[in-house]
């Protein structure tokens, strides 16, 4: 199984999680929140730091029902 990269910044993973089907709803302070159309209780909220922390990171990835290596793929 491979890893996530560890110089993912928030920006990056927003884009991402937006080939996925995510759109920015709106965005409160440093942090971006993400709604899917097809199920709009499905949110992420993206904190738009420089380098986001592996398990944050993690923790979006899992929240949003991507795998790694989808979310590998998307960046």
């Amino acid at each position: 199984m491979p890893k996530l990269p560890r110089d993912v910044s928030g920006e990056r993973a927003v884009r991402a999680f937006g080939r996925a089907g995510f759109v920015v709803h709106h965005q409160t302070g440093s942090h971006i929140i993400l709604i899917h159309p097809d199920d709009p209780l499905k949110t992420l909220t993206v904190p738009n730091h420089r380098t986001l922390k592996p398990g944050t990171l993690s923790k979006l990835v899992k929240d949003a029902g991507l795998a790694i290596e989808q979310f590998i793929e998307l960046l």
